[in-house]
């Protein structure tokens, strides 16, 4: 059986040059397979707003609704580090409810980590949770909590003073204490450059091949969510086209009888049936 990754682990694969591997889940079986794949850790994000709830945005997604994605999920593990994302407006109004929110993810929701969205504005905040002995992941660039101030997803840190303060952002994540950053879309240049400034690992989603490790929503890497696929997204599979005629098929073997078969069937005594008519 593998070790579990942990926050050591995160820091020990910067140190030996070896990407990390993340992705989304949301429920039970996904985080199973994902987890007996061998992927390194699990985002249990507020992303699930689009994929799972058909929602525009993460912004109206509540603490509950989080907490009970996490439990789902945590019952899948067994080797993966679980992270959970503290949705809107659960860690930005002062510390010490951050502390209390981030708190009912550890105990209730059962994840390893929690993972919050901004920079410098944020460092303060995240050092509390530190404190409260509560690992915290970063997440600068495109923080999609902030979609209404950047006026839609659109890729950050182009110009001179954007970029100087991702880097500080990314710094002042460090200094209070985060054990890894997410970097979303970042130009790649600015993301490799974030990434040998820091000595926690960056973890890229559209930032580009020099990040410490990857992360991507497993709806969109395997081709089950249709309404929006970002530029930055390879599609590995076309499971929502596979899905599909498989209902299809169903459909037909039921409409024409050839399902349920044989097999599919159980059977009793006839003598027992004789006597019920």
């Amino acid at each position: 059986m593998s070790d579990k990754f942990t926050t050591q682990s995160f820091l020990n694969a910067k140190k030996n040059n070896r990407k990390i591997t993340m992705l989304t889940a949301y429920d039970y079986s996904m985080a199973q397979i994902l987890d007996e794949s061998g992927i390194d850790a699990i985002l249990v994000g507020d992303s699930l707003a689009m994929p799972i709830q058909g929602k525009d945005s993460t912004l109206d997604v509540t603490i509950d609704e989080m907490l009970y994605h996490c439990r789902c999920a945590a019952r899948g593990i067994k080797t993966t580090m679980l992270v959970g994302d503290m949705p809107f407006l659960t860690y930005q109004i002062n510390s010490d409810e951050a502390v209390r929110n981030a708190g009912r993810f550890i105990q209730e929701g059962k994840v390893n980590a929690v993972k919050l969205e901004g920079g410098v504005s944020m460092a303060a905040t995240v050092q509390a949770i530190v404190k409260a002995q509560i690992p915290v992941m970063g997440h600068i660039g495109l923080t999609p909590q902030s979609v209404n101030v950047f006026g839609g997803f659109k890729v950050q840190g182009k110009e001179e003073s954007a970029a100087k303060a991702l880097i500080e952002d990314a710094k002042a994540l460090e200094d209070a204490g985060a054990f890894a950053i997410v970097l979303e879309a970042v130009p790649e240049k600015l993301a490799k450059l974030i990434t040998e400034k820091v000595s926690i690992p960056t973890i890229g989603i559209g930032a580009g091949k020099y990040c410490d490790g990857q992360i991507l929503v497993v709806h969109d890497m395997l081709g089950l969510y249709s309404d929006f696929t970002p530029k930055f997204v390879k599609q590995y599979a076309k499971l929502r086209e596979t899905m599909a005629e498989a209902v299809c098929n169903y459909i037909s073997d039921v409409k024409s009888q050839q399902f349920p078969e044989k097999q599919h069937t159980y059977t009793m005594n006839d003598d027992i049936l004789e006597r019920l008519y």
